[in-house]
C-alpha cells in the first residue's frame, strides 16, 4: 500500500529540467533546417509553409524550395518554360502563381503529381496552345487564370480533367475558335469569363457542356448578333454579362430562350430599342442593366412580365421617354437609374406604385419642372424615396432654370410648376376624292404638349405609332394616302396631358368616282409602272409593276446586242493584226546547235568526226 502512494506521487512529479531543454532544441533544429532550405532571393513563411519569390528576375525554378511548401508565388520573373521535373516534388501544393512570366511552352504532364493543387495562375504570360493532357491530373483544382496569353483556340478535350474546377477566365486572348468539346469534363464549372477575343459568334456548342454554369461574363467582343437558342443548355446560368459589343445593335426574341437569368447586362453596345420580346422569357430576372446604349424610348407594357424586378439600370442610354405605365408591372422595383439621359419629365404613372420605390437616380436629364414632376419634390414624394447620385435640375421654364428639385418650395411651385390642359380648334369638314390624299387637321396646343389619339368611324385607335395607309403625323393631322368609299364618317380626335383632355370631331366624305373616271384612274398605275396595294391597317404594302413589253422593243434590243458583240469580235481583230505586222526588237531566226546521241558501231565513229549540227528557225 506504502509503495502504490509513492508511485502516484512519483507521477505527480514535474518533469526533470532536461528534458524540456531536449525538446527547445529539438524544435529549433527544425525551424532552423526550415530557413536554411528558403531559396535565398526568396521569402519563406514556416507558419504557412509559403514560398515568395515575387519579382526576382528568376529565369528558372529556383533551388532549395521546401518540398512541404503549400504556397509558392513565382510571379514577375523571367521564366520560359514549365516541364514536368519542375513541380514534381511539391506534392502538397495547394497554391502555385506563374503570372506575369515569359512562359510560351507548358509540356504535357507537368502537374501530374499536384494533386491537392487548388489554384494556378497563369496571367500574363504568352501561351499560345494548351494542347491535351497539359493540365492533367488536376483533379482538385477549383480556379484558374489564362487571360492575358496570345491563346489562339482551345482544342477538344482541353481541361477534361478538372472535374472540381469551379472558375475559369481566359478573357483577353486571341481567341478565334473555341473548339465544340474544349470544356468538356468541366461538371463542376460556375464562373467563365471570355473577353477582349477575336470571337465573333457564341460558341454555342461549347458552352452546353457547362451544365452547372452559373456566371458567364463575355466583354469586349465584336459578336453583331445573338442567334435564337444561343445559350442552349446553360439551364443553370444566372448571371450574364455583355459589355462592350459595340455591332450588337437588337436582342432577338429567342436570342436567350432556355435561360432563367437573374441578373442581366447588356451594356455599351448599340441596341437601338428596349429588348422586350427578349425579356419576357425572364420572369425571374432581378437585376437588368441596359446602360449607355441607344435606346431612345420604353413604351408601355414591355416590362410587365418581369414581376421580380428589383434594380433597373439605363444609366446613358440616351433615353428621350418613358411613356405613362411603362413600368406598370414592376411591383417590386426598388432601384431606378435613368440618369445622364435626354429625358424632360418622370411621371408617377410610369409606376404601378411609385410608394414601393426606394432609390431613384435622375440627374443629368433637361427636365421640364411642370406639374408632372410634382410628386418628386420634398413635400410630396413618398417618404422612403431617396434621389441619389447628382441632384436633377430644371431646364425650363425660364424662371427655374439650373435650381435643384429639392430646393423648389412655394411660391415658386405653384407659379411656375404648373400644366395647362389641351386647347383644339373647331370642328371640320372634308371632302375628298376616292384615290386621292386626306389629311384632317387636329393642332392642339397645351403645357406640356398633347398627345394626339384619333379613333376612326370603325372604331379603330390610330396613333402616331401606326403604320399602313392611315397614320397619324407629328402635328397630330390624320393623314389617309389613298381614300376609299369606306372612309367616310366622323373622326374623333382626341388631345390629351396631366392637366386633362380636349376633343375634336372631323367628318370626311370621299367622293365615288365614275365608270370613265375609274377606268382612267385604274390605268394610271400602268401609266407610272407601279400600283401600290395597302392591307388596310397593318401596314403592309405590296406592289405589282407591269412592264410594257412589245415587238418593237426585243428588236431593237436584239439589235443592240448584235452590234454590240461585232464590234468587239472586229476591235479583237485589228488588235491582232497590228501585232503580227510590227517588228520591235524581237529576233524572227533562231540557230540551234546540237549533238547527236552518241549509239554503237560505226554510225558512231561518223557522228563524232562530223561535230555539233546546227538547226535555223523562224519564228512566224
Amino acid at each position: 500500500m506504502t509503495e502504490g502512494i509513492v508511485g502516484k506521487r512519483d507521477m505527480r512529479q514535474p518533469v526533470p529540467h532536461h528534458c524540456h531543454l531536449f525538446l527547445g532544441g529539438a524544435l529549433l533544429l527544425l525551424l532552423a533546417h526550415s530557413a536554411l532550405s528558403c531559396p535565398a532571393r526568396c521569402e519563406c513563411s514556416p507558419q504557412t509553409k509559403s514560398v515568395t519569390c515575387y519579382r526576382k528576375r528568376l529565369p528558372s525554378i529556383p533551388e532549395g524550395v521546401p518540398i512541404e511548401t503549400r504556397i509558392l508565388d513565382l510571379s514577375k520573373n523571367k521564366l520560359r518554360i514549365v516541364t514536368p521535373d519542375n513541380f514534381s516534388s511539391f506534392l502538397q501544393l495547394e497554391d502555385l502563381d506563374l503570372s506575369d512570366n515569359q512562359i510560351s511552352v507548358v509540356e504535357p504532364g507537368s502537374f501530374r503529381s499536384q494533386l491537392a493543387l487548388r489554384s494556378l495562375n497563369f496571367r500574363s504570360n504568352v501561351i499560345q496552345l494548351v494542347p491535351e493532357g497539359v493540365l492533367s491530373g488536376l483533379t482538385n483544382l477549383t480556379h484558374i487564370d489564362l487571360s492575358h496569353n496570345r491563346l489562339v483556340v482551345l482544342l477538344d478535350h482541353a481541361f477534361q480533367d478538372l472535374r472540381r474546377l469551379t472558375s475559369l477566365d481566359v478573357g483577353d486572348n486571341e481567341l478565334v475558335f473555341i473548339s465544340q468539346r474544349a470544356f468538356t469534363g468541366l461538371l463542376g464549372l460556375q464562373s467563365l469569363t471570355l473577353e477582349r477575343s477575336n470571337l465573333t459568334v457564341i460558341p454555342t456548342d461549347a458552352l452546353a457542356h457547362l451544365h452547372n454554369l452559373a456566371e458567364l461574363r463575355m466583354r469586349h467582343l465584336s459578336i453583331s448578333f445573338l442567334k435564337p437558342f444561343s445559350f442552349k443548355r446553360l439551364t443553370r446560368l444566372r448571371h450574364l454579362e455583355i459589355d462592350f459589343w459595340p455591332w450588337l445593335e437588337t436582342l432577338p426574341p429567342l436570342s436567350l430562350h432556355g435561360l432563367n437569368l437573374t441578373t442581366l447586362f447588356v451594356t455599351n453596345t448599340n441596341l437601338s430599342a428596349f429588348p422586350g420580346a427578349a425579356l419576357r422569357r425572364q420572369p425571374n430576372l432581378t437585376h437588368l442593366n441596359l446602360s449607355y446604349c441607344r435606346i431612345q424610348h420604353i413604351h408601355q407594357g414591355e416590362l410587365d412580365q418581369l414581376h421580380h424586378l428589383v434594380e433597373l439600370r439605363l444609366q446613358g442610354a440616351k433615353l428621350l421617354s418613358i411613356e405613362p405605365l411603362a413600368f406598370v408591372g414592376l411591383k417590386s422595383l426598388r432601384l431606378l437609374d435613368v440618369s445622364q439621359n435626354h429625358l424632360d419629365t418622370l411621371q408617377r404613372g410610369v409606376f404601378s406604385s411609385a410608394d414601393s420605390l426606394q432609390r431613384l437616380c435622375l440627374g443629368g436629364n433637361p427636365l421640364v419642372c411642370d406639374c408632372r414632376l410634382l410628386w418628386l419634390l420634398n413635400s410630396h414624394k413618398p417618404p422612403s424615396l431617396q434621389i441619389l447620385d447628382i441632384q436633377p435640375e430644371c431646364t425650363a421654364p425660364e424662371h427655374l432654370r439650373g435650381r435643384a428639385l429639392r430646393e423648389l418650395k412655394e411660391p415658386l411651385v405653384s407659379r411656375y410648376m404648373t400644366c395647362t390642359k389641351p386647347r383644339i380648334g373647331p370642328n371640320a369638314t372634308l371632302m375628298a376624292d376616292e384615290g386621292q390624299p386626306a389629311r384632317l387637321s387636329c393642332r392642339a396646343e397645351g403645357a406640356p404638349r398633347p398627345s394626339v389619339v384619333w379613333i376612326t368611324p370603325h372604331r379603330r385607335y390610330v396613333t402616331t405609332k401606326s403604320s399602313g395607309r392611315v397614320g397619324v403625323q407629328a402635328d397630330g393631322s390624320l393623314e389617309i394616302k389613298e381614300a376609299e368609299l369606306h372612309d367616310s364618317g366622323v373622326y374623333l380626335c382626341i388631345a390629351s396631358n396631366p392637366a386633362g383632355n380636349a376633343t375634336l370631331s372631323a367628318s370626311l366624305t370621299v367622293k365615288s368616282l365614275g365608270t370613265g373616271d375609274r377606268f382612267s384612274y385604274s390605268n394610271r398605275s400602268s401609266n407610272y409602272l407601279m400600283d401600290s396595294n395597302s392591307t388596310w391597317g397593318n401596314g403592309t404594302v405590296l406592289y405589282n409593276i407591269t412592264v410594257p413589253i412589245d415587238l418593237k422593243t426585243i428588236i431593237i434590243s436584239t439589235a443592240m446586242g448584235c452590234l454590240s458583240f461585232l464590234g468587239v469580235v472586229v476591235f479583237c481583230f485589228l488588235l491582232l493584226f497590228a501585232w503580227s505586222r510590227g517588228k520591235g526588237r524581237h529576233k524572227n531566226n533562231f540557230d540551234i546547235e546540237y549533238v547527236p546521241r552518241k549509239s554503237n558501231g560505226a554510225a558512231n565513229d561518223a557522228a563524232e568526226t562530223s561535230g555539233p549540227r546546227r538547226v535555223n528557225m523562224k519564228m512566224i
